[in-house]
């Protein structure tokens, strides 16, 4: 308890006064001017006590041996100070004729200014409460024959910084706050109830007054909730922009993002001239990530009207800013309106390739960033882009577009990625990535010399690339022979870089179509090439007599008569028709002919009876060799016809013998162990062959039959046995086929069962 006295000295009593004799007092101050006005305030551990003279402001800190600090060499009349509450820091207050001051511990805080004696201060729920003589003219009222002085009572809310009520009563005693209300007891022996009106009634007449400041400060001091101050913003922007205060009506409607939809805002500032203040409202509907796609249109449609190219650069261009729209609308409005840079900062930013591309082909039409763009892509990015405009590019920068081709096709890592990554220092296997070639063909469809360059290049990386690479090569090849012009040593080259690709052994080409190719461009080389590859020995021999070279003729036979003997056949109906004399070739043919035995002699004389230049002394020889030999055969078939009758009719005698004569058995060892025969033994009538009885019984299969001889009859039973089956199966194969209906069949089903294979 501190107790200031008249004399300026101030008392602090500690402990409890009324019972213990011991409690604590000690004076803190001392002062010639008499003491207005105490006020403690508690601050963390230190206990603070205010004091006010009429010339001086003063803090002691009570805990820190009483402490003294001078705030202010002015002071305050008795009843001018107070202490307010938590919502002001709890600062000591007084009031002076110039306005209201407001201390802490340690200095002087802010000045309100309110003009006017004050006689009393008091504190009541965050109001100040002013007593002071009233500076106007008021009639003193007379009350029970007295003539009384008017005072003015203010209450001014501090929080908010208005004057919430003021009003004039006769000669104010005191103001006293209990119950929850504010007592004003005055002069005329009346007391007065100042009650608080509930904050809806005080929005009310602020609105009323149009006073929506104030009415916002006062909500938010009133913890409002946001929906009731959405609507007071809501409300003062709509009289703002009814009295054409277009910016700060925006200002306040910009507070209403979130709950307000943004449509009825967006309309009332459509206007062209008020495209600046919805372009602000805009702005702050994005940074609250509130807005649509919608939205975003219509700000950067604002920002290409007001050509406000820093504003755009800010929205769009700024790389660590945080996206608050959708960003493929905001591609496409830049496009339309013609900011192609705006919109390619954005594709590039974000991600989208597809985007990025269309703006700088087909409207920028820079070639080389765009390629470069898709040289920098992900696998399989590049080779979706490459392959949808792969055909564009490839008609502008040729040259780079194959290059990034060949890096596709082969082993793919983006332009921009290092050459040793992560994966790489980890030592695992790095993937591989490629695209097919044959996928990209289509692209060089204008550009013949660059697609040649790209196939060779990969079929030199990839030998084993899919045929259609080498059946195009090949096409292009060929097609560059035909339309050569007169260069011949130009056209050989081709030709010979032609047959190199169709003899390359690792060369994945379709035969037949590259036959067709060679065909097709009358490719000489390549046409024989592709016939000897395919064995097509015959239609080698039939392309030189088609196109009537006779050396290569005969030179075909000499080098595949082994492979087919049918040849030199072939070369003889084809000399038979020539009506030019070939007298050396068919002299040849017909040795060669002769050599292999190709025709019977009579067939040979017909094929050149239609030739009129073939005359007999061209076959003479022929003739007569083919004689001599068929005469000699004749002699050696007489010969072995001779023979064979003596060995028959040897054979039957020895039948004979054996029926009608005894057989003296002559061996004096075994047949098997050459030992001497000895009792009981076994003779046989073949050779003759002897043996111990016990040897026969150990080593042949049966005693009926000479083990010896066993092997050489058996064969011999077997083709004897053969003939018979085969004899009886041709017997049944001609019955079923003369009374079958369906021939083929019965012939069919015989070769299956190998009626026909020759009995060896």
């Amino acid at each position: 308890m501190a107790v200031g006295f008249q004399n300026g000295s101030v008392v602090v009593f500690k402990g409890d006064v009324k019972s213990d004799r011991h409690s604590k007092t000690w004076t803190v101050y001392e002062n010639q001017k008499p003491i207005t006005g105490l006020a403690f305030r508690p601050t963390g551990k230190n206990i603070i006590l205010f004091v006010a003279t009429d010339n001086s402001i003063l803090s002691i800190n009570l805990s820190a041996k009483d402490k003294t600090t001078i705030l202010e060499q002015f002071g305050c009349s008795l009843g001018c100070s107070v202490m307010s509450d938590s919502n002001q820091d709890h600062q000591f207050v007084i009031g002076r004729q110039d306005g209201v001051y407001f201390y802490q511990p340690d200095c002087r805080g802010p000045c309100l200014v309110i003009e006017g004696e004050k006689l009393k201060l008091e504190w009541f729920r965050g109001y100040l409460i002013i007593v002071g003589k009233e500076s106007k003219a008021f009639l003193k009222a007379p009350i029970a024959n007295q003539s009384m002085e008017m005072h003015t009572v203010t209450v001014c809310d501090m929080q908010n910084k208005f004057i919430a009520h003021t009003a004039p009563y006769p000669d104010v005693v005191d103001v006293l706050s209990e119950w929850g209300s504010l007592y004003v007891l005055s002069g005329d022996r009346k007391l007065y109830q100042l009650q608080e009106k509930d904050t809806q009634t005080k929005l009310e007449m602020l609105f009323k007054k149009n006073n929506y400041t104030l009415a916002i400060s006062l909500a938010r001091s009133q913890q409002y909730d946001q929906e009731g101050l959405i609507d007071i913003f809501t409300q003062y922007g709509d009289h703002l922009y009814g009295k054409g205060d277009h910016d700060g009506a925006i200002d306040q409607y910009i507070k209403t993002i979130g709950k307000l939809e943004a449509s009825y805002v967006i309309r009332k500032f459509l206007d062209s001239q008020r495209i600046h203040n919805l372009t602000k409202y805009l702005q702050a509907l994005h940074k609250a990530q509130m807005a649509t796609e919608e939205h975003t249109t219509l700000l950067l449609n604002c920002y290409t009207k007001l050509k406000d190219v820093s504003k755009l650069d800010e929205f769009i261009m700024t790389k660590d800013r945080e996206v608050d729209f959708d960003v493929e609308t905001a591609i496409k409005v830049c496009r339309q309106a013609g900011y192609y840079e705006h919109a390619l900062f954005l594709a590039e930013k974000h991600g989208k390739h597809e985007w990025y591309l269309r703006i700088q082909l087909e409207k920028i039409k820079d070639y080389q960033k765009a390629l470069q763009y898709i040289g920098n892509l992900e696998f399989a990015e590049a080779d979706d882009n490459l392959k949808k405009y792969g055909k564009m590019l490839m008609s502008e920068i040729p040259d780079q577009t194959t290059e990034l081709l060949k890096k596709l096709c082969t082993d793919y890592r983006p332009s921009n990625r290092l050459l040793v990554d992560q994966s790489d220092l980890d030592g695992s296997v790095p993937r591989i990535q490629k695209a097919s070639a044959e996928e990209f063909i289509h692209i060089f469809v204008n550009n013949s010399a660059k697609l040649t360059e790209f196939l060779e290049y990969m079929i030199k990386t990839k030998p084993n690339s899919p045929s259609l690479l080498y059946n195009t090569l090949l096409e292009l090849y060929l097609h560059d022979i035909v339309h050569e012009g007169g260069d011949m040593e130009a056209k050989n080259e081709k030709q010979r870089r032609t047959l190199d690709l169709l003899q390359n052994p690792d060369a994945n080409y379709d035969l037949d179509q590259a036959l067709v190719l060679c065909q097709m461009n009358n490719f000489k080389a390549g046409i024989l090439f592709l016939y000897e590859k395919a064995q097509l020995y015959q239609q080698i021999l039939r392309y030189h007599m088609e196109h009537n070279e006779i050396p290569h003729v005969i030179d075909t036979c000499k080098k595949f008569g082994q492979h087919d003997p049918q040849l030199w056949v072939q070369a003889l109906s084809y000399f038979a028709k020539k009506e030019e004399s070939c007298k050396s070739q068919l002299m040849e043919v017909l040795s060669n002919i002769d050599k292999r035995n190709l025709l019977p002699p009579l067939l040979v004389i017909e094929t050149l009876a239609h030739n009129s230049t073939a005359t007999l002394s061209i076959i003479k020889d022929y003739i007569i060799r083919r004689l001599q030999l068929e005469n000699d055969q004749i002699a050696e078939d007489e010969r072995l016809i001779r023979q064979y009758r003596e060995d028959t009719e040897k054979k039957r005698k020895q039948i004979e013998e054996l029926k009608t004569t005894a057989k003296i058995f002559q061996n004096s060892k075994c047949s098997i162990c050459s030992h001497p025969l000895e009792l009981p033994s076994v003779h046989f009538l073949c050779e003759p062959h002897s043996f111990h009885q016990h040897c026969l019984e150990s080593y042949a299969e049966n005693d009926t039959e000479c083990p010896v001889c066993l092997p050489e009859n058996r064969k011999i039973m077997d083709i004897i046995r053969a003939q018979e089956q085969s004899r009886d199966l041709h017997e049944s194969f001609h019955n079923q086929l003369e009374r079958s209906q369906d021939g083929f069949s019965v012939v069919a089903d015989y070769f299956g069962r190998g009626v026909f294979n020759k009995v060896s």
